[in-house]
């Protein structure tokens, strides 16, 4: 029983660590877009902050779980 638990807690902090590296990919793209505009635009500063939130928010639950990042 304890071997399926940490099968499975090792194959959910995997995906948690693919998802966090996605949700910063998708930050990153929308501050270079938002670096690339001229004007002031409010829904792409709203897209920046969503991304922002969910990777910070991502990042947070992976401290609680004690995940490390291997690149």
């Amino acid at each position: 029983m304890f071997f399926r638990k940490q099968k499975l807690r090792q194959e959910f902090d995997e995906k948690l660590v693919v998802l966090m590296r996605e949700t910063k990919e998708d930050w990153q793209q929308t501050q270079e877009i938002e670096g690339l505009l001229d004007d002031y635009d409010l829904d792409t500063i709203a897209q920046r902050k969503i991304a922002e939130s969910k990777h910070f928010y991502l990042f947070k639950e992976a401290r609680i779980r004690k995940i490390l990042l291997r690149k």
